[in-house]
């Protein structure tokens, strides 16, 4: 068994606080932490994305398209879709990433 806890995790450097919990050769799981008011600015990933809110509220863009999405829901974004995130609530935005690499 392998356990990993959050303020253990490997720390990204990108400008929101972002943890690698699990890393393989065929998948990644980041655990992204957005404070009221942050932006992960529209980018492209060359693998598949599976999100899902752990807790707060945000609008996430992908492609032309956007969407207001709150806990407990799933997104999954296909290879190569520019997506971003905006924390639009009043508290912590958290979303667990699954890269399918």
């Amino acid at each position: 068994m392998n356990v990993t806890h959050l303020k253990d995790a490997e720390l990204i450097p990108i400008n929101i606080a972002a943890h690698k919990l699990f890393g393989s050769e065929r998948t990644e799981v980041i655990h992204l932490c957005f404070k009221p008011g942050e932006v992960l600015e529209k980018h492209p990933n060359p693998f598949d994305v599976i999100f899902y809110v752990l807790e707060g509220s945000g609008i996430l863009e992908v492609g032309d398209e956007s969407a207001t999405l709150g806990a407990d829901t799933l997104i999954e974004i296909p290879a190569d879709e520019m997506r971003g995130w905006t924390n639009t609530g009043s508290v912590d935005l958290r979303v667990l990433v699954i890269k399918v690499l």
